[in-house]
């Protein structure tokens, strides 16, 4: 994420000393765009290749994450499950 930059609240007296301003700050958005931009196209770059053994252990790798997930939720849903609607049984 990008750093929020923090400026004291100028005091401009002329018409000039605003353009200037708007002017910086149209920079500082352009510059800001472009590391927004490159940051943004990293994020999907395309992956080479990759041989048949790194395809199997990326498959084994989103199942456990996929059967780890539903036992999370199933466990979620069964100690909270009056946020789902459902009552407790009676044993």
């Amino acid at each position: 994420m990008l750093p929020v930059k923090k400026h004291p609240t100028p005091h401009y007296r002329t018409l000039e000393e605003i353009r200037e301003r708007k002017d910086s700050l149209l920079d500082e958005l352009q510059t800001d765009n472009e590391k927004f931009t490159s940051l943004w196209n990293q994020l999907f770059i395309k992956r080479e290749d990759s041989s048949k053994s790194e395809f199997i252990g990326g498959i084994i790798a989103n199942s456990i994450t996929a059967i780890d997930i539903f036992l999370m939720a199933r466990k979620l849903m069964k100690s909270y499950r009056i946020f789902f609607g459902k009552k407790d049984k009676k044993r």
